[in-house]
């Protein structure tokens, strides 16, 4: 989070707003949670002149699933800091006559562009959002439990028995916002980076004569003509060992990653601007080598002062020897930045467009075979079977209905965990945990 009283920065599209004070939050940990299933209901179909009524219990419907979406209207995720849960609606229980759950109402959460979701606990990359309603499946809801209609077969035609819904995926969300800019201005601090922002665009950055002035990106849309405009970023100052998180630290540096191409300011009045820059680099590579390896035009600013005068020859000349495209501009009185401005956006033509992320796959089919594996752990006077598929129809069964329980004994031979159970030296009464399930073991011809 960072903290600012300041004028927010707006494009050629928006109107400036009065002075207020801004919150800017571009990190934050939510927990989201998809619905529960419905249970599935145990009914009878009971009428009058109706001999052949049978079970008419209908199944449970599904829970809502968790969906990120991209609002094109939001630009910080200080939203999540004052709400970090959200959990889905739940579907509701199957009833008699053959009647379905109705399904939980999915939920969609907003984020601004260019959010990037991970897993909080294992850290994997969910999603990259950065087009228009662009959304992703980050939680999923609980499958409904089916009724006893769905159980009925011809050598079984009144089930008594009927499944439970189950619980929605739950996870906790890490969310990062990176910036989406064509162009990112860095450099050291108090080198302009904001007074080029404000002259070339309708942005209303802080400008002072203090270190970190600046202390969150803003962003300006350039109009250079007719047909060319490009959004601009103003990446607060980094200094030596920003990338460890010195001064404002790496905290932005994921910001110029969305760039295609760099602006590095030089301040004219620094004592060696060659060392600087090489500094600068050097920090970017750290963070990230193909934040240095994107190109760059470097511009030595405060041509106003006689200092800078005195420095451009030489910079311009090493610069050159390097191969790199340098300018000298003075932000303040203009010169040279429209000169600048058109080769940025000379360069922005002649550079690729910025590739987009396909969001990952949340949820991947898993293969039939693996429904049914499992393992068995010992923990003292206590047996704990693990596998997905087990434990999943354990939270289904219904373990007030005789023939449910039956059922369960049927799925724990037929996948040999029973056989398992027995060869690892399980005896009569040793208790045993499915998932959340407590069972005392007994033979199955005892049931």
């Amino acid at each position: 989070m960072y903290y600012t009283c300041k004028r927010p920065a707006v494009s050629n599209q928006l109107s400036a707003s009065a002075l207020e004070c801004r919150l800017f939050y571009d990190e934050a940990k939510i927990y989201v949670r998809g619905g529960n299933g419905g249970n599935g209901c145990v009914s009878f179909r009971r009428e009058k002149y109706v001999p052949f009524g049978g079970p008419d219990g209908g199944n449970g419907g599904r829970g809502g699933d968790v969906y990120l979406v991209v609002d094109l209207h939001l630009s910080t995720l200080i939203r999540f800091h004052k709400r970090p849960h959200w959990r889905a609606s739940s579907g509701s229980h199957g009833r008699g006559g053959g009647m379905q759950g109705r399904r939980g109402k999915e939920l969609l959460i907003e984020v601004p562009p260019g959010t990037v979701a991970y897993d909080a606990d294992s850290g994997e990359l969910l999603a990259d959002l950065t087009e228009p309603e662009q959304r992703v499946l980050v939680a999923q809801g609980g499958r409904g439990g089916r009724g006893n209609a769905a159980f009925a077969t011809p050598t079984n035609q009144s089930p008594r028995l009927a499944e439970k819904g189950l619980p929605g995926q739950e996870r906790w969300l890490r969310l990062e916002l990176k910036l989406l800019a064509d162009v990112g201005i860095i450099g050291l601090p108090n080198g302009g980076k904001s007074t080029l922002l404000s002259v070339v665009s309708r942005a209303r950055p802080k400008i002072a004569d203090y270190p970190f002035t600046t202390l969150h990106p803003n962003l300006g849309v350039v109009s250079f003509d007719d047909y060319t405009s490009f959004v601009l970023a103003d990446i607060p100052g980094l200094i030596e060992g920003a990338h460890q998180g010195a001064g404002l630290g790496d905290k932005f540096l994921r910001h110029v990653e969305r760039t295609r191409l760099l602006i590095h300011l030089l301040d004219g009045a620094s004592v060696h601007p060659l060392a600087d820059l090489e500094q600068i680099n050097r920090e970017l590579a750290l963070f990230n080598e193909q934040l240095a390896a994107k190109p760059q035009i470097v511009v030595l600013n405060k041509m106003d002062l006689p200092q800078a005068r005195e420095k451009w020859p030489e910079v311009k000349a090493a610069l050159q020897e390097l191969g790199q495209e340098t300018m000298c501009i003075s932000a303040i009185t203009g010169q040279g930045v429209r000169e600048l401005m058109g080769r940025v956006a000379q360069r922005l033509a002649e550079l690729p467009q910025a590739e987009r992320a396909t969001p990952i796959k949340v949820f991947r089919p898993r293969p039939r075979d693996a429904e049914k594996s499992f393992t068995i752990e010992r923990r003292g006077e206590k047996w704990v079977v693990h596998g997905e598929g087990i434990e999943r129809v354990a939270l289904q069964t219904d373990w007030r209905y005789h023939e449910a329980v039956e059922r369960f004994q049927r799925i724990l031979e037929g996948w040999g965990i029973s056989q398992a159970l027995e060869e690892a030296g399980v005896a009569e009464g040793d208790t045993v945990y499915i998932g959340e399930i407590e069972l005392v073991w007994q033979p199955f011809e005892e049931v």
